[in-house]
């Protein structure tokens, strides 16, 4: 583990209220440890018989917040990815989480900022991008071994980037890229001078990071099992820091709070009807001075639900 674990848990207050969760006994659950911010905070107010489990596929994030948490008795940390949420409460002998659970998604600061990791074009590193580091799959493999076609895809669709065809014919052209910085100033050379408050790689490392880790398929995935596995009265958080996931956490809250998910030309209703309450109609959004604190929550988007 790299000496310094910089990390900051965005709004983690309003998360944490959100689960209504002190002196509570029930199971909770926080799906992405992190730095263990968001679930140091749920301990704290969790009675001795409150349980929390926390998961996490990054070995720095499990090795610092194994330490920093060591004396809660009632924690559980799972090595290991939350899109197997269910298998592994199973383990457990969990079949419903009964308190809450809390999803913050997107890399970490200490991901981001990390000189060996390979997420950041702002250090020469080698092209990595995984959260789990036991994985071969890596950034590499998606920029030396994709198809043009398959490159325009992720860039288009994850990064949505408006120059993606450009982008992927210089990155073709220029085989084999090795690190993070040789990336960048292709992808700047390919955009031109445009004017822009962004550096022109940003989308495209977003849409990288996002096809390594498959991020968006196993969110809503993971979302899905746990509305289910969700008890009557638990609270699921959503706390998302760009529009692609906020997007599938706003259209599948909004969709599972209907009366009926079923299809038009079903005559009768075999969905199960309403799953959900919208605690919250519109996003929560990070304070001023949270902001001027920690730029990057600027972009954070607090959704909540309650299972009916």
């Amino acid at each position: 583990m790299e000496k310094k674990f910089n990390h900051f848990s965005v709004m983690k207050k309003e998360i944490v209220d959100s689960l209504c969760c002190e002196g509570s006994d029930k199971i909770y659950v926080d799906c992405t440890l992190g730095g263990g911010g968001h679930s140091e905070e749920i301990l704290k107010r969790i009675s001795n018989k409150g349980r929390l489990f926390a998961f996490d596929v990054d070995e720095d994030a499990i090795e610092y917040a194994s330490e920093k948490l060591k004396n809660y008795k009632n924690l559980t940390i799972i090595h290991g990815s939350y899109k197997n949420i269910d298998k592994y409460l199973h383990d457990w002998g969990i079949e419903k989480i009964t308190g809450g659970v809390i999803f913050d998604l997107g890399a970490s600061y200490h991901q981001l900022t990390s000189e060996k990791r390979g997420f950041s074009f702002m250090k020469d590193s080698p092209l990595d991008m995984r959260f789990d580091q036991s994985r071969k799959f890596c950034a590499y493999d998606v920029v030396n071994k994709y198809s043009e076609n398959e490159l325009v895809r992720i860039f288009s669709q994850f990064g949505e980037e408006r120059f993606s065809k450009r982008i992927a014919k210089k990155i073709v052209s220029k085989r084999p890229i090795n690190t993070t910085v040789e990336l960048a100033e292709i992808i700047k050379s390919a955009t031109g001078h445009v004017k822009s408050n962004i550096h022109p790689a940003t989308r495209v490392f977003q849409a990288i990071r996002i096809e390594v880790n498959s991020e968006l398929l196993n969110f809503e995935n993971t979302l899905l099992k746990v509305i289910n596995m969700a008890e009557v009265g638990a609270i699921i958080s959503l706390l998302s820091f760009h529009s692609l996931e906020d997007r599938i956490a706003k259209r599948t809250l909004k969709l599972y709070s209907q009366t009926c998910r079923c299809d038009k030309s079903v005559p009768k209703c075999i969905c199960g009807g309403k799953m959900l309450e919208l605690i919250t109609k519109k996003p929560i959004m990070a304070t001023d001075e949270e902001i001027s604190a920690n730029p990057p929550s600027r972009s954070a988007k607090l959704r909540i639900a309650k299972r009916v």
